[in-house]
């Protein structure tokens, strides 16, 4: 996780930029018409980044926590949402989130679970923030084989087996869980050769 942090940290200004050459919109529409999301009601965005997920989300009318491990990529979305006071940053890892057990309504995390060590203790932790009926959307990848993502992006998983992302969420206390298709890719070049990775998105729903 040390490497990941470093890693975003040092592309923290310029995120925004690569991000879209990564995946589209769409992902973040798609996560919350799973969510049902509602004016009013608090969310958490876990891995925020720059906050691709938390800007949809105040927009929308929402109160936001976005935590992130670098405190680059915080900064840089406190800046950005400075307008809203249903904004708040908070520096924080995937195994402690800053956040008070039943407090959020509901939680997001994209492209965020691949640089996660342990998922299942990821799991818990979100679990615990979630007030009870609250929704957990998860976009990521699918399972694949290109491994110069996990030394130039510093990635931990390559991707996700869904029936083990399931039974991680099952054991986790979620119910209702379903993984589908956002039905758009995420690419990425390699920097050093003319690999290029172009890998399904699935959003994985569950509630506690």
């Amino acid at each position: 996780m040390e490497n990941s942090k470093n890693y975003f940290n040092e592309i923290a200004g310029s995120w925004d930029t690569i991000r879209t050459s990564l995946f589209s919109e769409n992902i973040r529409e798609h996560a919350y018409k799973l969510a049902d999301i509602q004016k009013g009601k608090i969310a958490a965005d876990i891995g925020a980044g720059t906050g691709f997920i938390t800007e949809g989300l105040l927009k929308d009318g929402l109160k936001v926590f976005a935590i992130d491990q670098s405190e680059n990529m915080l900064n840089h979305m406190k800046n950005k949402f400075s307008k809203y006071d249903t904004f708040t940053g908070l520096l924080g890892d995937s195994d402690a989130l800053p956040l008070k057990d039943n407090s959020v309504d509901y939680t997001f995390a994209n492209m965020f679970l691949h640089h996660v060590i342990n998922p299942l203790t990821a799991l818990n932790e979100i679990y615990r923030i979630l007030k009870p009926g609250g929704k957990l959307v998860i976009t990521d990848l699918d399972e694949h084989n290109f491994t110069f993502l996990k030394t130039q992006q510093h990635d931990v998983w390559m991707g996700f087996n869904r029936n083990q992302l399931k039974e991680w969420y099952l054991e986790a206390g979620f119910k209702n869980v379903n993984i589908s298709s956002v039905g758009c890719n995420c690419c990425s070049d390699s920097t050093n050769s003319e690999e290029k990775a172009s890998i399904s998105i699935f959003a994985a729903f569950g509630m506690k």
